[in-house]
């Protein structure tokens, strides 16, 4: 099927307006893969928060051009799948590498964040970037380290004050017990 100019603008467009939303992209060759896998991906890519398109490649690099994303002109080759990850850096990254376990006809073939062209053997980097919640969790436990250390601190010596009294009445109920 054609498309139309209007249509090819459209897609443009859409694109364009993610890509500049997103903060990062992973494109991945996807031939060979069954219309019920491809299915259960773009499933799996909506439930993860990642946004998925099949688009040509000379779509794609017009798309592309003045965001972050324009680095990935080279890498585009081939029939392609781009996921967008919108919120967590790593959340397309690690539905690509959990799917390509799965099915061995899903290849990474590049990927970026920053404005930066990775090789498809850096998925596993940015796979194991951490979510929002769990480096919210890291930067709360971090924050708060010194604040109970500088506490428990503070608390030592009331506290072996206490353990000196009640050793002290131990040693005395054992004395007057004899």
């Amino acid at each position: 099927m054609t498309l139309k100019l209007d249509d090819k603008k459209a897609i443009v467009a859409e694109v364009a307006l993610v890509a500049k939303q997103s903060t990062s992209v992973v494109a991945a060759s996807y031939a060979g893969l069954t219309v019920g896998q491809v299915t259960e991906l773009r499933k799996q890519a909506r439930n993860a928060g990642v946004y998925m398109r099949v688009i040509r490649n000379t779509l794609a690099r017009r798309a592309f051009e003045g965001t972050q994303f324009a680095c990935m002109d080279e890498a585009l080759v081939g029939p392609l799948v781009l996921a967008f990850s919108k919120e967590e850096p790593g959340a397309a990254a690690r539905l690509m590498k959990d799917y390509a376990k799965k099915f061995e006809k899903l290849e990474v073939k590049a990927l970026s964040i920053d404005g930066k062209l990775l090789p498809a053997n850096d998925l596993n980097r940015l796979a194991s970037l951490p979510t929002k919640n769990e480096a919210i969790a890291q930067l709360m436990s971090v924050m708060s380290a010194p604040i109970t250390k500088f506490v428990r601190t503070l608390a030592e010596p009331h506290s072996k004050l206490v353990r000196t009294f009640a050793a002290l009445r131990d040693k005395k109920q054992q004395e007057a017990a004899v």
